[in-house]
């Protein structure tokens, strides 16, 4: 019950991250569209230099991060060190992409101009998950500081026999 303190917080959490995740492809999709197509002019649009920058870089966010759930659903579902490998590089890489977009978001709301509706919402999630992605990543790195918060790097609770010695793994039965 005790490594559980930091799963059971990790995992609404992981949840949320990835809808968002998900939203923050749609809108940025949308919103390349738009803007590939010359339809800048469009209300629901608008948009100023760094808008370009900002929909690539949102688009690289949203992919990498719902590809980071899935690994961090099965570190979530296991709970071990050789899990976590997986889910907190997937997820320090997500956190990293997804800083650069809200670098680059908050560079378009500086410059200013026309944004439209989709826009400034996908500014909102990004804004959001660049701090969400970043309570997620240390959640999941909790274990590193105290076994009770989570499996940390240095478990070898893993790979042991029934003997307890790893180097006669699987003798502890007598053959027939």
């Amino acid at each position: 019950m005790a490594q559980t303190v930091g799963r059971n917080i990790a995992a609404p959490l992981l949840f949320l991250n990835l809808v968002l995740y998900i939203l923050v492809i749609g809108f940025a999709s949308w919103s390349l569209n738009k803007l590939i197509n010359g339809q800048t002019n469009n209300p629901g649009f608008g948009g100023n230099g760094a808008t370009m920058f900002f929909l690539v870089f949102s688009i690289l966010a949203g992919v990498v991060g719902v590809t980071s759930k899935l690994a961090g659903a099965s570190h979530i579902r296991a709970w071990r060190s050789d899990s976590l490998a997986a889910a907190g590089s997937s997820a320090l890489i997500t956190w990293a992409i997804t800083a650069l977009a809200f670098g680059l978001a908050c560079k378009e709301i500086n410059v200013g101009g026309h944004r439209g509706w989709r826009l400034k919402t996908l500014e909102g999630l990004i804004t959001v998950l660049a701090f969400t992605q970043l309570l997620y990543l240390l959640l999941i790195h909790a274990g590193m500081f105290s076994s009770k918060y989570g499996p940390g790097y240095r478990d070898t609770d893993y790979g042991v026999g029934a003997s307890g010695d790893p180097a006669h793994k699987g003798t502890s039965a007598p053959r027939v």
